[in-house]
């Protein structure tokens, strides 16, 4: 099936101990729980899906997804930030500028 909007949540969990963090290790799977259960609340007219997905090598930056088919990736993002991101982005096709990747990376220089 081809999806209009397509979320992939990372999930990953390294061994403790490990150098890096790891997105899982925050809230990994209850954002994957958010953002399905607001999408089936919302039952919009667009085909969606969200799901957990392995590493997005990003991880430094927090709890990270990726929205397709536009490739935007969003960092740091909580619990609080599900509704936000399915409003802007998911109805409403305006990427929430704040959780970008690249606005997180220029504000860290």
């Amino acid at each position: 099936m081809v999806y209009d909007k397509h979320i992939f949540i990372c999930v990953n969990q390294r061994a403790a101990g490990a150098a890096r963090r790891s997105c899982g290790e925050a809230h990994g799977m209850e954002l994957v729980d958010a953002f399905k259960k607001k999408l089936k609340e919302l039952n919009l007219p667009i085909k969606l899906r969200a799901q957990k997905a392995g590493c997005l090598d990003i991880c430094d930056y927090g709890p990270t997804l990726v929205v397709y088919p536009e490739g935007v990736f969003y960092v740091g993002v909580q619990l609080s930030d599900v509704d936000e991101i399915i409003n802007e982005h998911i109805i409403n096709n305006r990427p929430v500028e704040r959780l970008r990747l690249e606005v997180v990376r220029e504000q860290k220089k």
